[in-house]
């Protein structure tokens, strides 16, 4: 073993991090749960050998923490290049008209705003799920029960958490965790507990679920009124020509007192009906626009509270 070789598992996910310095919060994370995951299950497969030979032993087949680190991001660098979406065009980038609508080209545009649409939905289970979870935790602290039940609750929490990340990757392209922090060592529940109370990540993971309630209410309230009105403006001119040739009748659909987005359609002139319909092209390409930039700030907030920092 030579003189810089690590010598306890502390150590090796030290150098290890070390190794990665400078790379995504996100695949550090996932590095460092590989390995202490690796290591502890080698070292409890050998308890008759200490930390350092039981490093000395696997170091041929796992890897030294620079080699390991290589790896990721050999790794990391073809998975970014089988999932980044095709460059646009050389036309597509030298006009400007072209860059606004191609909008629509962009798969990542349909998946924010549907990500927009569902935050409401899991805002209101992880709201719920975090004021329960508190309140049934301090309810059980006297009991034998509270324990147990509040390491399961952070437990979930975290597993939660994980699977947001995932969700968000997949809508915005953003790296997040593929893999939890290691608890560590096995030790006591009191030392777990305490681990978990002390550890920052707790508080801003529950932080973040609670904050997924407004932040769903807002989201979903702009892209649904947008995307509503937009469409309603979009759809005016051809309802207007359909009107005046009589393919609808106004005594069923488009009385004097018939609306399509507080528009009376009846009322408007053909010029009218167009520029409405050109506005509501406008305001829903807006809206693509607005919800992929909405989708990649709110994919940076979770892995500021959900992701274990780098260094």
């Amino acid at each position: 073993m030579s003189a810089n070789a690590p010598r306890s598992i502390d150590e090796y996910l030290k150098q290890l991090r070390g190794a990665l310095a400078g790379e995504d919060a996100a695949l550090v994370q996932d590095a460092l749960y590989d390995a202490e995951e690796y290591l502890r299950a080698e070292l409890a497969a050998h308890p008759e050998r200490s930390e350092a030979d039981v490093l000395e032993l696997i170091a041929s087949t796992y890897g030294a923490p620079d080699e390991v680190a290589a790896a990721y991001r050999d790794t990391e660098v073809k998975v970014k290049a089988a999932l980044r979406p095709p460059a646009p065009s050389a036309t597509a980038q030298r006009s400007g008209i072209r860059r606004f609508f191609a909008v629509f080209m962009d798969v990542r545009a349909y998946t924010s705003l549907f990500y927009m649409l569902l935050t409401l939905a899991t805002g209101i289970v992880y709201f719920t799920f975090v004021v329960t979870g508190l309140a049934l935790s301090a309810g059980f602290a006297v009991l034998v029960i509270g324990i147990p039940f509040f390491l399961a609750f952070i437990g979930i929490a975290r597993v939660i958490a994980l699977g947001e990340g995932r969700l968000l990757e997949a809508t915005t392209g953003e790296r997040m965790p593929r893999r939890p922090v290691h608890p560590g060592p096995p030790g006591g529940w009191l030392r777990r507990i305490g681990d978990m109370m002390k550890d920052v990540r707790t508080w801003t993971t529950l932080l973040y679920l609670l904050l997924m309630l407004p932040l769903g209410i807002i989201y979903f309230t702009v892209a649904v009124t947008v995307l509503a009105v937009g469409l309603a403006f979009t759809a005016t001119p051809f309802l207007a020509v359909a009107q005046s040739l009589g393919l609808l009748h106004d005594t069923v659909l488009f009385s004097d007192d018939a609306r399509i987005g507080d528009i009376a359609v009846a009322d408007h002139s053909l010029l009218t009906s167009l520029l409405l319909g050109v506005l509501g092209v406008l305001l829903v390409t807006l809206l693509m626009h607005l919800a992929r930039a909405i989708a990649r700030g709110h994919a940076r907030l979770a892995k500021s509270l959900l992701v274990e920092p780098a260094a």
